[in-house]
């Protein structure tokens, strides 16, 4: 198996570039929201371990909200640039290979950033300001772009090979029409008209690491339970007081702001969905949300890693990310469907874990220990959501037209015609995919 990784560069921007940046990243569009796969920058069609990457300039418009919520300054941060990519193995070997084949271009975007020098060592100079995620999603761990690839092929040659033998296919039961098809590949195979690529063997270093985060959190939360369960009550009080007085901030955005997102969205099956915002003052809160993500990584880590975050499995690749000293957050996801659909997605089947973490982020609607209400307030929640969105100047998805249910599904065809031996229901299953 060959895991996922992922980077976050974000480098602030040199001022009076800003605009020279704005043409370089739409340059590398068709139009608004739509990447040209084979641009001149950073040909992202080119890299076939890229599963999706974008470019953002971070222009967080609701740094005012700790003024209007809680008489704080606004803070001043500056204006940045953040590339985020996952692809699969290493970070290091994509980072050279990035260098490698798309370093002139990318030296041309970064030039526009403090700190980036021509000539300098860009693999470098991108790991230096890298920042990990707090929490981090895969849709399925260990299936790369060339075995989503791959799979769709072969779901089409079957598909394309029943609709061709129809009449004779109908005639057959589910045991036959699996021989008859298994048979079917292997010639297509040895003619080279389809690859299936066998399994990379799974790095050790990476199984290791896997293994020992899988023992490490659950052990160290045993040893901290005693001291756990006596701030329990101190940790209820200090919440409940908060959650009554912290105010919303939830007001409709306006709607130039609105028709600018909107242009960037529903182009494919698959959208981006790109937010920033500050954190609640103090350290109650923040410290709160650095323990919450840190038991959420585990999850993503260990048990949400095959097509399903809780009860969505609509997303590929998602991550939170802490900024600014962790007085920001920043999230990212890749979802297929509409943003609406998104949302209610989220509050119907997990509202309560849109609490969970966002309920620490200024001005979110107001929730009941932790978990309860917030979301619930389903046009204040969205209201929320849209105002701390970001437009995403560049989205590239190496697979576009195929969703995470139709990921799963290809992936159960391989899996299905590679079994010499399936029991009557599970032939019936596989059949039924087609």
């Amino acid at each position: 198996m060959m895991p996922q990784a992922n980077v976050l560069v974000i480098a602030p921007l040199r001022p009076e570039r800003e605009a020279e940046l704005r043409g370089l990243l739409a340059s590398m569009n068709f139009v608004p929201g739509q990447v040209n796969p084979a641009n001149a920058l950073v040909p992202f069609g080119q890299f076939s371990q890229i599963h999706v990457a974008r470019f953002v300039i971070l222009d967080d418009q609701t740094t005012g909200d700790l003024q209007k919520a809680y008489g704080i300054p606004a803070p001043k941060y500056p204006l940045s640039l953040a590339f985020l990519a996952d692809f699969d193995g290493p970070a290091d070997a994509f980072r050279a290979d990035l260098a490698k084949r798309a370093g002139k271009g990318l030296e041309r975007i970064f030039s526009c950033c403090d700190g980036f020098a021509p000539g300098a060592d860009l693999a470098g100079w991108m790991k230096e300001r890298e920042i990990s995620s707090a929490t981090n999603y895969v849709n399925w761990v260990g299936r790369t772009v060339t075995q989503i690839r791959e799979e769709d092929a072969l779901r089409l040659t079957i598909e394309s090979h029943l609709q061709a033998k129809s009449a004779a296919f109908a005639e057959k039961n589910p045991r036959e029409i699996h021989a008859t098809l298994r048979e079917f590949l292997q010639t297509e195979i040895r003619a080279g008209r389809l690859a299936l690529t066998p399994q990379p063997a799974t790095p050790f270093g990476w199984w290791l690491r896997n293994a020992a985060h899988f023992i490490a959190v659950p052990l160290l939360l045993l040893v901290l339970s005693p001291l756990l369960l006596l701030y329990l009550p101190f940790f209820a009080y200090q919440l409940r007081s908060r959650e009554k007085s912290d105010p919303e901030i939830a007001p409709r955005v306006e709607a130039c702001y609105e028709e600018q997102l909107a242009t960037l969205e529903d182009y494919d099956v698959t959208n981006q969905f790109t937010a920033m915002g500050s954190l609640k003052p103090g350290a109650f809160r923040r410290w709160t949300l650095i323990f919450l993500l840190w038991l959420l990584n585990w999850t993503t880590r260990h048990i949400y890693t095959r097509g399903q975050l809780a009860r969505v499995g609509t997303i590929h690749f998602a991550r939170w990310v802490f900024v600014n000293d962790r007085r920001r957050l920043l999230f990212a996801s890749n979802y297929d469907g509409a943003l609406e659909t998104y949302m209610d997605d989220f509050i119907n089947k997990v509202g309560w874990g849109l609490n969970l973490v966002f309920s620490n982020g200024v001005g979110y609607p107001t929730s009941r220990w932790l978990v309860l209400d917030g979301s619930k307030d389903e046009q204040k929640f969205k209201y929320f959501l849209r105002r701390h969105e970001l437009p995403t100047n560049v989205w590239y998805k190496a697979y576009p037209g195929l969703t995470a249910f139709d990921l799963k599904r290809n992936t159960l065809i391989r899996e299905g015609i590679e079994k010499t031996h399936l029991s009557e229901s599970e032939l019936r299953q596989w059949v039924a995919l087609f």
